[in-house]
């Protein structure tokens, strides 16, 4: 169980923060990012409020006016408004008591020194796997709380596909064991994808877009840590 430190004029019975804050350019990090560690956090019963932004000015509004409901940060250095690790110096200059996790492309061993010596919490890379981001994030106590509560203003997000988990949603398992709880509608397209459905199949059996339909995939593909739809289909056999 983690213990966290409350401040002076904290109530007693005030929830820790449970959520995070993803900050990247790139709409399908953040997509792939929130569905993973939401889809894990239902799979153990619990729930995580994860907010949104794609550049630094947006990420410093959003943490200060959700403060209190945010337990860590994912901060990209390569921003539409910053690069490198001025990111991560103006963050932390603004809110010099965030949990700062700095998510990059690039894998430097002295880039990683110098992140950890300026502040940051971690330095995750973005060509691992995605689901050592979620561990990462696990081992936060961020996942697998069970009825532990959130800020009432900052619930969790819904499924990309705006389904809730319910009716037609199931668990299912990765190649390393992982359980993910995927929404109806990534239940329907993980079907479609192992009968052999192209995109354009599966956009006309399902009445969607097929950029709509791309988006899924995509987010499928990121969820199981497999870069091809024929790996997906190897992988679920």
């Amino acid at each position: 169980m983690c213990l966290m430190e409350a401040g002076p004029l904290d109530l007693i019975d005030a929830p820790p923060p449970a959520g995070m804050l993803v900050v990247d350019d790139h709409e399908l990090v953040r997509l792939g990012l929130r569905t993973l560690v939401q889809s894990h956090a239902a799979s153990l019963g619990g729930s995580v409020a994860v907010f949104e932004a794609r550049t630094l000015h947006d990420a410093l509004l959003v943490y200060q006016e959700h403060e209190a409901a945010i337990a860590l940060v994912l901060l990209d250095l390569h921003l539409p408004d910053a690069h490198g690790l001025s990111a991560l110096d103006s963050f932390l200059d603004r809110f010099p008591a965030a949990r700062v996790v700095v998510l990059s492309g690039v894998s430097d061993p002295a880039l990683v020194r110098e992140a950890l010596k300026r502040g940051a919490d971690a330095y995750l890379a973005k060509s691992g796997d995605l689901q050592q981001v979620v561990h990462y994030i696990r081992s936060k106590c961020l996942l697998g709380q069970a009825g532990d509560p959130t800020d009432g203003a900052a619930g969790p997000q819904a499924p990309f596909d705006g389904q809730a988990a319910g009716a037609g949603s199931r668990v299912v398992r990765t190649a390393s064991g992982e359980r993910l709880q995927l929404s109806a509608r990534q239940s329907q397209v993980l079907d479609w994808i192992l009968a052999g459905q192209s995109n354009r199949e599966i956009a006309e059996i399902a009445h969607l877009s097929e950029g709509t339909v791309k988006n899924h995939v995509s987010t499928l593909l990121l969820l199981f840590g497999v870069r091809s739809r024929a790996q997906l289909i190897s992988q679920q056999r």
